[in-house]
């Protein structure tokens, strides 16, 4: 479907305001959520062109709807990127960008850093059906070039990471992935491109779990892949029309409508997060905290270039134990202690989360690989919100200063 016609000089804050299809015969300012299975076709030879992509209009839910449209092609315009399409959730990006890219005896190089649920899926499951694995520390960039080999299709990043907010050069890893043959995805779930587009630093997919920060109030499930138009036609586009990992039109609504403050909340939960981390460090039931915001972060200057020198809106922290089984019962002392703020582990809500990974968003990994990826059991991820900055550190600080 056909979008608005935008000057190309636009900023992206305007773009995430006026982005969309083309308005229907009623002349909405709103745009409009189209609630639909089906669609009713001009005729039989039309029917069969549009069925065939030979002809441009919307012939069944699975494949295609004009609310989703214009989701996809407001986050192609915030991405930069050619185009974008639209999924059920993060994973499912996550497993159409697998399925369409890669196939048996392909071989795939990932962060060992990265969400647990996806190297849970790229490490196991689609290990059944013959895709080769091979997960390397995120910031070492020897390592992701030891790993390459003549299969290798695909390299797969996600920076920041979660929950330990690591830092990749895409640009560097974009080299790697070129020179092989292969191409680059990058996760930008954490920074959006409210803070960090990753395709200008070479990234050939950026994936997002819009569950997340582009909703922005925890409403409702949604996923996409942005790319060239090639990539969405020819690889990720056919995949969607035969497994149906379709995002649904209502749950697009609410993320094109979130794309329009996408920008402003981001800077101010950044801003708050900033704060937290900043005491964080001066708490002395804190052993660790991991925040690219923070001069202390390994990867800071890094993190400044890419992210427009914004660290982001999530805080990480480790409390002060003498062996795991002390950390983990510190951690969930902290999080019991909590009056007000959430206990959950969904992220890029405007209400402030907190979450134990080990158990949760890491809990399916075994003990090595948890370990591998940094996970400890004394490990606390925060996901800034948009409350005043003394009452979070004040529900944070009654758990922080009663250890059992």
């Amino acid at each position: 479907m056909t979008s608005r016609s935008l000057p190309e000089t636009l900023h992206r804050d305007t773009l995430a305001v006026r982005t969309a299809s083309e308005r229907s015969q009623y002349g909405e300012n709103s745009e409009a959520l189209y609630l639909t299975s089906g669609y009713v076709q001009p005729s039989a030879e039309s029917s069969a062109r549009r069925f065939a992509g030979d002809e441009d209009g919307f012939t069944y839910g699975r494949y295609g709807n004009p609310t989703v449209a214009s989701f996809e092609q407001r986050l192609a315009a915030l991405e930069g990127t050619e185009a974008a399409i639209g999924t059920a959730s993060g994973m499912s990006a996550i497993l159409m960008m697998c399925m369409g890219l890669l196939k048996a005896g392909d071989h795939i190089v990932c962060s060992q850093s990265m969400f647990g649920s996806t190297i849970k899926l790229i490490g196991s499951d689609l290990a059944k059906f013959g895709v080769e694995s091979t997960f390397v520390p995120q910031t070492d960039l020897s390592a992701w070039k030891a790993a390459v080999r003549a299969n290798t299709r695909l390299l797969f990043a996600e920076t920041p990471t979660n929950p330990l907010t690591e830092v990749c050069d895409i640009a560097a890893l974009s080299a790697i992935a070129h020179e092989a043959g292969a191409l680059l995805a990058v996760d930008n779930c954490f920074a959006t491109p409210a803070l960090q587009r990753p395709a200008a630093f070479g990234a050939d997919v950026v994936m997002h779990s819009g569950t997340k920060y582009l909703d922005g109030q925890g409403r409702v499930m949604a996923g996409a892949l942005c790319a060239s138009q090639e990539l969405v036609t020819d690889k990720f586009l056919p995949v969607l029309k035969s497994a149906g990992m379709t995002l649904a039109p209502f749950n697009a609504w609410v993320v094109l409508k979130g794309l329009e403050t996408l920008d402003i909340r981001m800077r101010a939960q950044s801003e708050r997060a900033l704060q937290l981390a900043r005491w964080l460090q001066d708490e002395p039931s804190v052993a660790r905290v991991y925040y690219p915001g923070l001069p202390s972060h390994p990867q800071h200057e890094l993190a400044m270039a890419q992210q427009s020198g914004v660290g982001g809106a999530v805080v990480s922290f480790e409390v002060r134990a003498t062996d795991p089984e002390q950390a983990r019962q510190r951690a969930f002392h902290v999080l019991d202690s909590m009056q007000w703020l959430s206990l959950s582990t969904n992220l890029g809500d405007t209400k402030t989360l907190a979450a134990h990974p080990a158990s949760t968003s890491h809990g399916r990994l075994t003990e090595v690989q948890r370990q591998a990826a940094g996970i400890g059991q004394g490990l606390i991820r925060v996901a800034v919100g948009l409350e005043h900055f003394d009452d979070v550190a004040a529900d944070l600080a009654r758990g922080l200063h009663s250890f059992p």
